[in-house]
């Protein structure tokens, strides 16, 4: 049995989401996304769901090390939460989303971009 692995987490990424719209709803749009992520930070420890914030990952080619990038959050070691506020997620958001994964040996990843009036919502899986 082949399983679709956008949908191997859906519970816990809808618990992100969720808790994503109802800060944006809150919110709204139009602070810096730094805010978001605290106000985030502070809804995730609150229902309990453990996190990493601004968790460092080791980008490698050809066994050597290339450097540093540091992500937005990682939700019970699984899911990758990059938070935006920009006009529009776009396909250099979902690449770079793709890449981190990737290096990082994570399945899926949530971008969220808090800057329009509702919450704009991409998963993206490797």
């Amino acid at each position: 049995m082949v399983i679709d692995i956008k949908y191997a987490y859906s519970e816990l990424t809808d618990r992100i989401i969720g808790l994503a719209i109802k800060i944006h709803k809150t919110l709204g749009p139009g602070f810096a996304e730094r805010f978001y992520e605290k106000a985030l930070t502070y809804e995730l420890s609150k229902n309990k769901i453990k996190y990493t914030e601004q968790k460092n990952i080791s980008v490698k080619y050809d066994n050597i090390q290339l450097g540093i990038h540091r992500v937005d959050l990682i939700v019970e070691e699984a899911v990758i939460v990059e938070l935006k506020v920009v006009s529009e997620i776009n396909e250099v958001n979902v690449a770079q989303m793709v890449s981190y994964l990737r290096v990082s040996n994570k399945k899926i990843g949530l971008i969220l971009n808090f800057a329009k009036n509702k919450l704009e919502i991409k998963r993206v899986a490797a």
